[in-house]
């Protein structure tokens, strides 16, 4: 009896582990290299954090952002970025069973430096951030997987008071609203949130709101924006003030209801904060402070939405530019951008705080990183 009691435990915990490696990390790269391998995704080991390498992609310059269709089988990335004169999208098929991301096209994103890329729910969209210039473009997807040529280009000219940073418009992010009915644009250089009505049954689906944008403080430079699973929420970071601050959301309007600072009291000046999400729970935010303290904000979250500082984490590494929690809300992973190294970290999902797994992988310039579960 003992016997077939191991037996059919073992049967079960080998049963689970397999099902737990349906996970994929997809990591981006500021890499002008053709021959590096510019995008590499791991297997996400969800019971230790383990990152296992699957496959890369060669024979593209600075694929910095990154993001996944829903349905798990293609990427979308911004490509030729920081390149003067150029900026283009490019898409990818991704193959969990063979093990292959192979290249399928690229288009012109409509600006320079596209900086940031999202897919609309029904896989038959993608809206792109070019932070240069100040512009939006929107494309057809197409079934292959395919990016259309540009349906429509918004570009932007307006500033504000920041003598060096905030000359012109610098579109930072387009992020769909929970419903995937708005896009919202936080401008980093004309410190304002834009938003437009998104209607995917049109042919150029952008039309303009009634409140065309939302103005936040003066050199604030917002730039990425996250809602909270409740949808009732949305959280700003602000890369100059080194801010988060926190809406009420309504149907395409922003009513802010509280600024934060992500930065501990012992630092002054510009803090580079960069990035923010929300564990899946709505329990917790993060948010990436670059430079100077080099590690991730923590806060609680009451159920108004307001914030509230419980910790820092250390990123272990320089210039922590992006990262990303998976859908269990059990790892937290992120990147290093100058010392290029890529950290997991096992989140804790009653106290929110992060404690380092060990494991750890090197990516030249790696700058962005996707985790998605695919079925």
């Amino acid at each position: 009896m003992k016997l077939k009691i191991t037996f059919l435990s073992f049967a079960f915990l080998t049963s689970f582990h397999a099902f737990s490696q349906n996970t994929y990390v997809f990591l981006g790269s500021y890499n002008k290299d053709k021959t590096a391998e510019s995008i590499q995704v791991y297997e996400l080991d969800s019971l230790n954090g383990n990152l296992i390498k699957i496959t890369s992609a060669k024979d593209i310059i600075n694929p910095s952002y990154l993001t996944v269709s829903p349905n798990g089988k293609y990427v979308y990335a911004c490509t030729d970025t920081k390149t003067p004169n150029s900026g283009s999208v490019s898409s990818f098929e991704f193959n969990p069973e063979n093990k292959s991301l192979t290249f399928l096209n690229k288009q012109g994103s409509g600006g320079e430096n596209p900086v940031y890329v999202s897919v609309h729910k029904s896989g038959k969209w993608l809206v792109n951030a070019n932070y240069t210039e100040g512009s939006v473009s929107v494309h057809p997807l197409l079934e292959n997987g395919k990016i259309d040529s540009i349906a429509q280009n918004f570009q932007y000219t307006d500033g504000s008071v920041h003598k060096e940073r905030q000359t012109r418009s610098h579109v930072h992010s387009a992020i769909f609203s929970p419903e995937f009915d708005y896009v919202l644009l936080p401008d980093l250089g004309a410190d304002k949130i834009r938003c437009y009505r998104f209607d995917e049954t049109l042919k150029q689906p952008l039309t303009e709101t009634k409140n065309t944008f939302t103005k936040t403080d003066l050199e604030a430079g917002p730039r990425h924006f996250t809602f909270h699973p409740n949808q009732k929420y949305g959280y700003c970071i602000e890369e100059i003030s080194g801010s988060v601050s926190v809406y009420q959301y309504e149907s395409g309007s922003l009513t802010k209801i509280q600024r934060i600072n992500t930065y501990s009291g012992e630092t002054k000046g510009v803090l580079e904060s960069s990035d923010i999400h929300i564990s899946p729970d709505g329990k917790f935010l993060y948010a990436s402070n670059r430079g100077k303290e080099n590690n991730i904000a923590i806060f609680s979250i009451a159920k108004n939405g307001i914030l509230k500082n419980i910790g820092y984490q250390s990123t272990f590494g320089n210039h922590p530019r992006i990262f990303a929690i998976d859908e269990t809300g059990n790892f937290l992973i992120a990147t290093n951008v100058n010392s290029g190294n890529v950290i997991v970290f096992k989140r804790n999902p009653k106290t929110g705080l992060l404690n380092k797994t060990g494991n750890e992988i090197k990516m030249e310039n790696v700058s962005c990183v996707q985790i998605k579960k695919i079925q």
